[in-house]
């Protein structure tokens, strides 16, 4: 620290010369006219170098030095490229300033190009402006940032110096972008909805509790917009969608942070197959947009996006992956006593549905590698779902997985206002016996249920998850910009 503090000193010490010198530090009249990239289409694919003179500007990451001429790298938002001052191009009192300038300075330039002796396309600078003078020292471009610590803390120093820091976010950009254009073309509406709201709805999580002093009551930031997109389509709009912001009170890990984005979207007089194919169809969609083939590479693995995917029913898979003897899936006593033999741990009083997913978080999501949609859930796990028509004790609904993770949850609406009264009472049970996340009861919803809400089907797809997919990040903290973390010891 005290190096650090030294330098910082020195530095401070020269801009207090540069001012009192009369330069101005911080000025904010240079205009660029070109961007990197814009100026690297314009090279010749001959040696012969065009005539426009390229007005630019950026930060300043590399300088050699040679006396009365020196070379820079400097880098915008769309990529790198190098230049050529020398003393009798730009005068001397543009030199005298240039030679008080770090790495790290954002510098304004213009000239046309050359290619060096070294084949180098390179601004030849004829005008040179300090644009912003750095306090601080950007790290050694040699070592970088590579403690993950360091750079989700300070990710703008991450995104100065790592490249795939920044491919990762353009990327995730790009994501985006294309999902919101697969369901515009499709006739889906973008809607927005609270994310502050009087009930926590719309799934099973532990929810940030605020207070609003003038109406003087607790608000939830939301951990799901469901309840309220629904509520849209009783209200007419039979396709909407939001990508969306929600927040859950939950650990932090490699795969969870408590504020996260997802896709919702839901269509009126459609079914929980009828998602399974428009996913199928939307996730073949992004990847060849974005990465312009229909697999990728995610932690050692080929994840292939082609054609249909699986699909198995929850029972069928944790006898065929994982391994559960099927003569006990409806003996309650029995998994109990199977989950403890594989070092489960369950509650005495857990359900059977309750047992049978967390078997299934166990045994077989970790090998769920290739895309594979999973179905027919317990009706007291879906506490949102309709009820198959041949077996009521299962729901029209799957939960998609991929390397090994849930992607993306989806089914058939419970639009039967009775029904859907009846499974918040029994959430509200089990909220009253100790299990903050189960479902609150929510009049309002149920009221609007009563309106008329169209056979209809939706889904959440978690967009973080997505990213790391295509990205082949392994913490979801690397396709977060700012991840939250515990405070730094002493603040």
């Amino acid at each position: 620290m005290k190096k650090e503090t030294d330098f910082i000193k020195q530095r401070r010490q020269k801009i207090d010369a540069l001012k009192e010198s009369g330069y101005h530090l911080f000025p904010n009249d240079f205009e660029p006219e070109h961007t990197v990239k814009n100026i690297q289409e314009a090279i010749p694919e001959s040696d012969d170098a065009p005539s426009t003179i390229f007005k630019t500007a950026g930060r300043i990451i590399a300088i050699n030095r040679f006396g009365k001429s020196s070379f820079i790298r400097f880098r915008d938002t769309t990529g790198q490229l190098q230049g050529y001052i020398q003393k009798n191009k730009v005068g001397n009192d543009a030199y005298a300033l240039f030679k008080q300038m770090d790495i790290g300075d954002f510098i304004g330039i213009s000239g046309p190009i050359f290619k060096t002796r070294t084949g180098e396309w390179t601004i030849l600078c004829e005008n040179i402006k300090l644009l912003t003078k750095a306090i601080r020292s950007l790290p050694e471009k040699f070592h970088g940032i590579k403690d993950p610590e360091k750079r989700y803390r300070q990710r703008y120093l991450d995104l100065i110096m790592n490249q795939n820091t920044r491919n990762i976010f353009v990327t995730r950009s790009q994501i985006i972008q294309n999902i919101r254009q697969f369901f515009l073309d499709r006739q889906f509406l973008e809607v927005e909805t609270p994310m502050m709201q009087p009930i926590a709805g719309g799934a099973e999580a532990a929810p940030f509790i605020t207070h609003h002093n003038a109406l003087d009551m607790p608000l939830y930031l939301r951990i799901a917009p469901e309840l309220y997109l629904k509520r849209l389509v009783v209200g007419g709009f039979d396709r909407v969608f939001e990508i969306n912001r929600n927040f859950r009170n939950e650990g932090v890990s490699t795969r969870h942070n408590p504020e996260f984005t997802m896709l919702e979207f839901y269509q009126a007089y459609a079914t929980y197959t009828h998602l399974m194919d428009l996913t199928e169809i939307m996730f073949q969609f992004v990847a060849q947009q974005v990465l312009s083939q229909l697999t990728c590479e995610y932690q050692g693995e080929t994840i292939d996006f082609s054609g249909s995917w699986k699909r198995m029913t929850l029972m069928d898979s944790l006898v065929e992956i994982g391994g559960v003897p099927s003569d006990i899936l409806a003996d309650r006593d029995a998994l109990v006593a199977f989950a403890n033999e594989k070092g489960i741990k369950m509650k005495p009083d857990r359900k059977t549905g309750k047992i049978v997913t967390k078997l299934f978080d166990t045994l077989v999501e970790p090998k769920l590698i290739q895309p594979t949609f999973i179905t027919a859930y317990p009706v007291e796990v879906s506490p949102l779902s309709r009820k198959n028509d041949q077996n009521p004790e299962l729901t029209d609904r799957f939960e998609l997985f991929i390397g090994g993770r849930e992607i993306a949850n989806g089914f058939s609406e419970l639009n039967d206002p009775d029904d859907q009264r009846e499974r918040f009472l029994n959430q509200v049970k089990e909220r009253e016996s100790g299990d903050e996340e189960a479902h609150p009861m929510d009049e309002d919803y149920i009221e609007a249920l009563e309106y008329g809400l169209p056979p209809t089907a939706g889904e959440g797809i978690g967009i973080d998850r997505l990213v790391m997919l295509l990205t082949n990040a392994d913490s979801i903290r690397e396709v977060i910009l700012f991840p939250h973390m515990k405070n730094k010891a002493g603040n």
